[in-house]
């Protein structure tokens, strides 16, 4: 995948990220932080004092639950009044609450906005030609949106390792020979979307039999034999114990999956500068390393999305 102009950056924050990690995890312990919805603050911490309550977003998965979590805290450590709202679904369903006003902002992947929402035809080349088309598309539909993460989140296909090694798959453009031999599993909207197997068949010529899988039970059903090929995050925690093998998308058919938060341009006048610098510190941490070890402590370790991104901020000083 290509980097952009964002590799020196990502690359100095990839170490902070690693060494936070090490933080990240020895504090996954027993802490338990409170879910209430009214804002904390303290002394030098008053920023967000006053202003109006904001309601934030998350979908319905472990990495954008714990995004949402990361912003809504450390807002409320500045002072903010904020609300989240997590698990409401997919971009299409969440990109609905936004519109009608159930929500004032949420994290959403740039190229997943592109092609799910712009319905933009053409693919991107790199992940800041993603972003600013994504932020040209919110700006007209009367949203701004915030700095993007270093870490970029894609789907990626995987397979187990004997049966990579007995049909000879690296990539996914080796799939072809196995044509319709095959069954392919993925959250539903895989089926539909460009960045799916539309797009798989139209890039790589390889169509295989589509299983519905919701998104928390996708490893369980290849490791259970209930899929050949897998649609998962590549941040997932799951990827980091080498258990399976993940097939490369040369043609990055799954796009440039930087994160950045959309939110309702009237809040962030309403918010003055100290929100938006505020969410935008907490971006600039957002490593794959740092990603990838908050997920695996939510999804494999069971830690609560609130209590790893309280965790998380501390260790960072924001919170």
């Amino acid at each position: 995948m290509a980097h952009g102009k964002s590799v020196k950056l990502r690359g100095v924050l990839a170490v902070v990220g690693i060494l936070l990690a090490g933080v990240l995890l020895a504090a996954c312990g027993s802490s338990k932080s409170s879910s209430g919805t009214t804002a904390t603050t303290s002394a030098s911490s008053t920023a967000g004092a006053g202003k109006p309550a904001v309601t934030l977003g998350s979908k319905n998965f472990a990495e954008s639950n714990i995004i949402g979590e990361l912003y809504t805290q450390a807002l409320r450590a500045k002072g903010f009044t904020v609300k989240l709202k997590p698990e409401i679904g997919s971009t299409e369903l969440i990109w609905k609450a936004l519109k009608a006003g159930q929500i004032d902002g949420y994290p959403e992947y740039t190229g997943v906005l592109l092609s799910s929402v712009a319905e933009e035809k053409t693919e991107p080349k790199s992940e800041a030609e993603a972003y600013e088309k994504a932020k040209a598309f919110v700006e007209k539909e009367g949203f701004a949106m915030l700095e993007k993460t270093p870490f970029y989140d894609t789907n990626v296909l995987i397979v187990k390792p004997p049966y990579a090694s007995e049909h000879s798959l690296s990539s996914i453009g080796d799939l072809k020979p196995l044509n319709n031999k095959f069954t392919i599993g993925g959250a539903p909207e895989l089926a539909t979307r460009e960045e799916g197997l539309p797009g798989i068949k139209k890039l790589y010529g390889v169509e295989g039999k589509f299983k519905p899988v919701s998104i928390e039970l996708s490893y369980q059903a290849i490791e259970g034999g209930q899929v050949d090929v897998q649609s998962v995050f590549s941040t997932d925690g799951q990827l980091l114990g080498g258990k399976f093998k993940t097939l490369s998308d040369p043609k990055h058919v799954f796009g440039f999956q930087n994160v950045a938060p959309i939110i309702k341009k009237s809040v962030v006048e309403a918010q003055g500068p100290v929100f938006s610098e505020t969410i935008n510190k907490v971006n600039a941490l957002l490593t794959i390393p740092a990603m990838q070890q908050m997920n695996k402590a939510v999804s494999i370790d069971k830690q609560s999305a609130e209590s790893v991104a309280k965790q998380f901020l501390q260790a960072n000083g924001l919170a």
